[in-house]
């Protein structure tokens, strides 16, 4: 158990520290985050006037939006060059076909589901557990886009059901460890939040970094106004930060087993 613990945060010590220094040779990433952000709140004051077509057009801005996100962090994560203005150009909408393809997967079940329980008064319930089932089981599907590189998104669902199963303690105790001081009901809104797209909506992911930075603050005994300042700054921050971190952390999980960690482990250690 021992030789576990100590694995595991090696893993983490070693995610972090390739987080920030990735994050100091690339803070594009950051004016990219704040350019995206203004660009989806203005693309959604538009669709909510235009009804059943304006949600087509957030729907694809949305996927253009996470597709060049999740390029730029491919970038970051897998590259060790120093990211410029060029590279956000050339990344603009590169996974928009994976994000549209796999947020309609899901997209469709959950449709005829809310439908279906609309009549049961259990209903809310039951959609909720099942949006945080989604959550947890295919919570790394971003990483495996950028990643893997599957092409189907058939096959990206399924491999993310195969690294949850084989990596869910690694892979969600950082989360626990953040959300542990909000307490279990704000583990739980997050995940209703993020579980409809799996992360792959780009200003749920915006939501997701502004409601844990506002809690803590509140934590802090931050004045409301003052407290919403400061978040609002740091949220594209926060942002960018949670998906270096998941970068580096899924690379390490996913080319390597737990006991070939283990080992590593007991090698430094030695």
């Amino acid at each position: 158990m021992s030789e576990l613990v100590r694995a595991t945060l090696e893993l983490y010590r070693q995610a972090l520290r390739a987080t920030f220094s990735s994050l100091t040779r690339n803070w594009t990433l950051i004016a990219a985050v704040v350019v995206l952000a203004i660009l989806m709140f203005l693309i959604t004051g538009v669709a909510m006037s235009l009804g059943r077509l304006g949600g087509f057009l957030l729907g694809a801005a949305n996927a253009f939006a996470v597709g060049t996100l999740l390029s730029l962090v491919e970038q970051a994560v897998m590259t060790t060059r120093r990211m410029t203005w060029k590279n956000l150009w050339k990344a603009a909408g590169q996974y928009f076909w994976d994000v549209i393809s796999i947020g309609f997967i899901v997209w469709v079940p959950l449709q005829f589901l809310e439908i279906g329980m609309h009549a049961n008064p259990n209903g809310p319930a039951i959609v909720s557990a099942v949006l945080f089932l989604l959550f947890l089981l295919l919570n790394p599907v971003p990483e495996i886009i950028y990643q893997v590189h599957l092409g189907s998104p058939l096959d990206s669902l399924k491999e993310s059901y195969e690294f949850v199963l084989e990596n869910w303690i690694e892979w969600f105790l950082p989360l626990a460890v953040i959300l542990t001081p909000f307490g279990l009901s704000f583990f739980f809104l997050i995940s209703a939040q993020g579980g409809r797209l799996i992360g792959l909506d780009f200003l749920q992911l915006l939501q997701l970094s502004f409601a844990v930075l506002a809690q803590l603050f509140q934590l802090l005994g931050f004045s409301s106004f003052l407290a919403t300042v400061i978040v609002l700054i740091l949220t594209p921050i926060g942002v960018v930060v949670m998906m270096l971190f998941r970068g580096f952390l899924f690379s390490a999980l996913h080319g390597s087993s737990r006991r070939q960690r283990q080992f590593r482990a007991r090698s430094l250690g030695s």
